[in-house]
């Protein structure tokens, strides 16, 4: 009895679980896509959070070299018309300067719209559906495009467009001061001028005549207008303040196109040379070549043939019955 008490109370062995040999080891891959919803949310709010930060990151660097501009600017017109003795010429060296900090902003906004296209793809297409999935149709291709774009990132906006935006946002007002900066400065010190040709005697600088002077400042400032009214169309990125992502990669859709012609196009080229030299080689050594009976004339030969092909067929046909 002792011995059943004490058998009794013993708790059972645990049943070992079954070892997985070599072969039967799943790789990360397969276990991270067997996450529960719960550890896929995670992962996504994990996600969304660093894609956050280096959107914001990025913002940060925009508005740094929109701040050298305005200071830049600031600085250039203090000096100009704080003495009628200053030089004018300082300030189309600050539009130069300006023109430098654009291209450096529009490269910086291009790398911000890698991460802000990634935030606004996850708020549309999955924030959005837990929020509010009745009024949300459910879409799938999200996660396609997010995939597409970690394995392969690209940027989102051209040069051009980025360059656009960036001048219409903030750097063609700054243009614009700095132009009509110039002119007042000409036209004020040290006296008004009494006409446009005083006017222009006045902008000479060095060697250079006042009317070169003056026409290169007007190209300039007409090509940076021209090219802020031009670029207005260009919309392939989608920020925070456009409608709902699309969920099309544009620049990898025409890429795969372009590849895809052209692939095909060298294709249908290497096949025909194929056909070519196995028509030639058949020639020249006799091999047999498979023809088309309904493209052969309709001689005596062929009359014949199906003549006795015909007389066989009733023959089968008689048998046969």
């Amino acid at each position: 009895m002792s011995a059943e008490r004490v058998t009794g109370r013993l708790r059972p062995a645990p049943v070992p679980e079954p070892s997985q040999d070599k072969g039967g080891i799943q790789n990360p891959s397969a276990l991270m896509r067997q996450m529960s919803p719960g550890e896929f949310n995670t992962a996504m709010v994990h996600f969304y959070r660093g894609e956050v930060q280096r959107s914001n990151t990025w913002r940060n660097r925009l508005d740094t070299t929109t701040n050298w501009a305005v200071l830049t600017a600031g600085a250039t017109l203090s000096f100009v018309f704080s003495s009628p003795s200053n030089p004018h010429f300082v300030i189309p060296i600050n539009s130069v300067l300006v023109a430098i900090f654009l291209l450096m902003e529009a490269r910086r906004y291009r790398y911000y719209e890698i991460w802000s296209s990634r935030v606004r793809v996850l708020e549309t297409g999955y924030f959005a559906q837990l929020l509010a999935p009745e009024s949300v149709t459910p879409e799938e291709a999200w996660a396609k495009h997010l995939a597409a774009d970690l394995i392969t990132p690209h940027f989102t906006i051209s040069e051009w467009e980025a360059v656009g935006r960036r001048l219409r946002r903030n750097y063609l007002w700054i243009f614009a001061l700095l132009a009509l900066s110039w002119n007042l400065k000409v036209y004020l010190h040290p006296l008004p001028a009494r006409d446009f040709t005083s006017f222009i005697d006045r902008a000479t600088v060095g060697i250079v005549p006042g009317w070169i002077v003056f026409v290169c400042g007007f190209i300039f400032n007409a090509l940076v207008a021209i090219f802020a009214v031009g670029t207005l169309r260009l919309r392939e990125a989608t920020g925070e303040v456009l409608p709902q992502h699309q969920f099309a990669l544009r620049p990898l859709r025409t890429v795969r196109k372009w590849t895809q012609a052209a692939t095909t196009g060298a294709r249908t080229t290497v096949r025909a040379k194929r056909a070519r030299q196995r028509v030639r080689s058949g020639t020249v050594t006799g091999e047999l070549k498979k023809i088309d009976i309904s493209e052969t004339p309709d001689g005596p030969e062929s009359r014949e043939s199906r003549d006795q092909r015909s007389d066989v067929r009733d023959q089968r046909i008689e048998i046969g019955g």
